[in-house]
């Protein structure tokens, strides 16, 4: 599906067509993703147990979670995050 994805447009498709969505934590994978054209990445504070190497996401900072989004936004223009 061509064009810029946008919250409204995944709420406007939700439930009437399939949306790929991926986690992503990390410019490389976001990379990939990009490639292949997933149109939605998901972004979780659960980057806190699979990155970070926390317990749990409790310890996970919002300057944790910018800094991530951050990574991700430098490849990604069309997709939703």
């Amino acid at each position: 599906m061509p064009g810029r994805w946008t919250a409204r447009r995944v709420r406007e498709l939700k439930g009437r067509d399939r949306i790929p969505v991926v986690t992503c934590y990390d410019w490389s994978m976001a990379r990939l993703c990009d490639e292949a054209e997933i149109p939605v990445l998901l972004v979780g504070d659960s980057l806190g147990n699979v990155i970070l190497g926390h317990e749990t996401t409790i310890p996970v900072t919002l300057e944790d979670m910018i800094h991530h989004l951050s990574l991700i936004h430098i490849c990604r223009c069309r997709r939703a995050m």
